[in-house]
């Protein structure tokens, strides 16, 4: 059995499903402002106290975690569209185009996502599409390297070298044996490059860079509480076993994933 799938699925099952329930329900209205009951402790009608505005924090994680899943879903989802496609022309295109590619997927990689979100922010202003777009672009070097280093292993193989002597075309090729044979990799990238996401959403709006007021998140959050950290430690540990759970939970199943479609690795 393969431990680390189980835990990761189950641990990022309870991130999803916090999400799907904030659709359909939750205690109180996240964004209700009632100063008569600040700071509240956890009790029966606040079911983990409420925050410094007097809003119910149990529901803001709920509604907080649709949030952090919608800008993971669209940065790993924008860097896996443009990032294999790349690495996969980088695999099977002549030495110079390749290596063109990868230089200049190497210049992007310099640009950490949380330096290069801070520069959008300066320039288009802070917002949740900023930071998607921002840690999108900065993951997509990762999947090109993946999906060239994959690419580069199957053009090698003798069923490819046949499809070649055939006569078929290169973009036949890459969809019916390249992208179906790497498909594994970028899966497992995918969940890895969500808990980074997770992480660098959850930092953005802790610095003021991400997802702007009054949208529940889990880094403003965070923000919020660290001024209270000394009389109120609650603020902050519950956002940040939230994230912790998000982000151990997605390489726990990156971690399960790798080992499943590799079955040497599975064996061990």
């Amino acid at each position: 059995m393969n431990r680390n799938l189980w835990a990761g699925s189950v641990l990022v099952g309870l991130v999803v499903l916090a999400a799907l329930v904030s659709f359909v329900w939750t205690p109180h209205d996240p964004l209700k402002v009632d100063a008569a009951v600040r700071l509240s402790g956890p009790s029966a009608q606040f079911w983990l106290g409420t925050d410094k505005f007097g809003r119910d924090v149990f529901s803001q994680i709920l509604v907080g975690a649709r949030t952090t899943l919608y800008v993971g879903v669209i940065a790993v989802g924008v860097a896996a569209v443009v990032g294999t496609p790349l690495g996969i022309l980088a695999g099977m295109s002549k030495r110079w185009l390749g290596e063109l590619v990868m230089r200049v997927n190497d210049l992007v990689l310099a640009f950490p996502a949380l330096l290069l979100a801070i520069m959008f922010g300066a320039v288009f202003g802070a917002s949740t599409l900023t930071a998607m777009l921002a840690i999108g672009i900065a993951t997509i070097p990762s999947f090109a390297r993946i999906a060239r280093s994959g690419t580069l292993q199957v053009m090698s193989t003798e069923y490819v070298l046949a499809a070649r002597s055939g006569g078929r075309s290169r973009p036949f090729i890459a969809r019916r044996h390249v992208l179906p044979n790497i498909a594994g990799l970028v899966i497992v990238q995918s969940s890895v490059s969500f808990a980074i996401a997770v992480l660098a959403e959850a930092a953005l709006s802790f610095l003021g860079f991400g997802t702007r007021p009054p949208t529940p998140s889990w880094g403003r959050m965070l923000q919020e509480s660290q001024e209270l950290l000394t009389v109120q430690p609650r603020l902050a540990l519950v956002p940040g076993v939230a994230i912790a759970v998000a982000v151990l939970g997605f390489n726990l199943l990156g971690d399960g994933l790798r080992d499943r479609f590799d079955p040497r690795l599975e064996r061990r």
